[in-house]
């Protein structure tokens, strides 16, 4: 009789509150205030819901339909204040606009490459670039003075390669006329769409065929981790 194949154990199924736990002890390491930030917008809405229920109902009715809003802003405000410890974090390392990128989502189906598409080698400045409806985004990741050289010599390139293909150029730093790393998602977003579906679809079709610059850079934060799980605070 063949012996029976021991099971392998079962991962245990991480619960939300589990992820709450998480995000808020990331984000207590960075942000120490958000603590008594979480505690005062609870009993903030709490108190507007009591107060609520003894002009117009009682303070029992106040009290039931306060909790669960006073619940949800507080894991709002968790939300907020732990993806921007997410972006403290990232901040000032290689390839910190590449994550900042992948949380664009809705509008514009946008796709962007994992890889830089320009770098020099010499000042570590590279160019990040993707594709939607609005058209093609260049990134930049370096100071102003080196970085928007480089991302005028790729739009040059890639205007060439796609003519009459809107390109839009952002560089992403602090210093004058760039986009700060927190706001470069929001700035995305805001592009209009210039394209339909199919032909964002060929563009970027035609771009992955120049491919980009192999540099094995890290992926850097998961802002999917960073923040709670909404679907999952619903219950499971």
């Amino acid at each position: 009789m063949a012996r029976k194949s021991k099971q392998e154990p079962k991962v245990k199924k991480q619960r939300w509150y589990h992820q709450v736990w998480q995000a808020y002890q990331m984000t207590r390491a960075t942000d120490p205030a958000v603590t008594w930030i979480m505690l005062g917008v609870f009993f903030g809405v709490l108190a507007a819901f009591m107060a609520l229920g003894f002009t117009v109902f009682n303070w029992p009715t106040g009290l039931i339909m306060g909790l669960p809003f006073a619940f949800l802003a507080a894991m709002f405000m968790l939300t907020r204040r732990a993806e921007a410890a997410a972006y403290r974090r990232i901040e000032g390392q290689a390839g910190a606009a590449r994550s900042a990128m992948g949380t664009v989502r809705g509008r514009g189906q946008w796709t962007f490459e994992d890889e830089p598409v320009a770098f020099s080698p010499r000042s570590q400045d590279m160019v990040f670039r993707g594709v939607g409806r609005p058209g093609v985004v260049l990134v930049s990741e370096g100071p102003a003075v080196r970085a928007g050289r480089l991302l005028e010599d790729e739009r040059k390139k890639t205007s060439r390669f796609l003519a009459g293909v809107p390109i839009t150029l952002i560089q992403m730093g602090n210093d004058d006329g760039q986009v700060p790393l927190v706001k470069l998602a929001k700035s995305i977003k805001s592009l209009k769409n210039q394209l339909t579906p199919a032909e964002a679809t060929e563009v970027s079709r035609r771009l992955s065929a120049l491919g980009g610059i192999n540099l094995g850079l890290p992926k850097g934060i998961d802002f999917n981790r960073a923040r709670p799980d909404r679907k999952g605070m619903r219950g499971r």
